[in-house]
């Protein structure tokens, strides 16, 4: 009896009744978890790319079953957007230095960044595959781009807010004229694909935004200029 009351006392204290601590390290189950996440990135950069990962060979290189794998995700293509999109969250979130310019750039940026580097292999691999496989390039969109756009609208809003670009701006229009540019040059290749291309981008639309109400007035100017004359 006495030895079943110290392993109580022991779960109370949360300890495993040895030195009165805690087991270091996260729980195993976030562990498989991180470890299925880090295989699934490796695989996806061998020879064969998406078509040939299997959930089998990613479940033996985590050495974790197959139900733990589906335990979280559905399907291949949820697997492989979660793992690109959680190894690039810290990286790509948006700063807020009080310029939207700036902000965009800097974010911009870390994008080009990742591009340029090995991950790179897996957003093309991604995207390629996403052309035949309408499940692949919907799971890039859910877990991976639209979180990043959800916190791009915000970025541009408080540009709005402090008056640095205009009220009536088409934010979705915004985002696909400063990355659209990054993606084409990151898949066609026809140009370097550089850090600094981010703050090319970012003058040209965002400057040229803020000149367009002006232009706006002018031209709603223009018949009554005539009418006058």
């Amino acid at each position: 009896m006495a030895q079943n009351h110290t392993r109580s006392a022991d779960a109370r204290n949360g300890n495993n009744g040895t030195d009165g601590k805690r087991p270091p390290g996260r729980p195993r189950s976030e562990e498989s978890r991180q470890s299925i996440l880090r295989s699934t990135l490796k695989l996806l950069k061998q020879p064969g790319g998406f078509p040939e990962l299997s959930i089998e060979a990613i479940a033996a290189d985590a050495n974790v079953g197959k139900t733990t794998v589906y335990r979280w995700w559905p399907t291949k293509a949820a697997l492989v957007a979660d793992a690109f999109s959680t190894s690039a969250d810290e990286e790509l979130r948006f700063p807020n230095t009080g310029s939207v310019q700036r902000d965009m750039s800097l974010q911009m940026r870390r994008l080009i960044r990742i591009f340029r580097s090995k991950r790179g292999k897996v957003v093309a691999a991604l995207l390629a595959g996403g052309q035949s496989d309408p499940e692949l390039i919907e799971a890039f969109r859910d877990r991976f781009l639209w979180p990043r756009r959800k916190q791009a609208y915000q970025t541009l809003q408080r540009g709005i807010d402090r008056g640095e670009l205009p009220a009536d701006s088409d934010l979705d229009l915004v985002l696909d004229l400063l990355y659209g540019p990054i993606y084409m040059r990151f898949l066609i290749r026809h140009h370097k694909l550089d850090e600094s291309f981010a703050d090319d981008i970012c003058a040209l639309v965002l400057q040229g935004l803020k000149r367009q109400p002006h232009h706006r007035k002018l031209e709603s100017a223009k018949p009554q200029l005539r009418t006058v004359l």
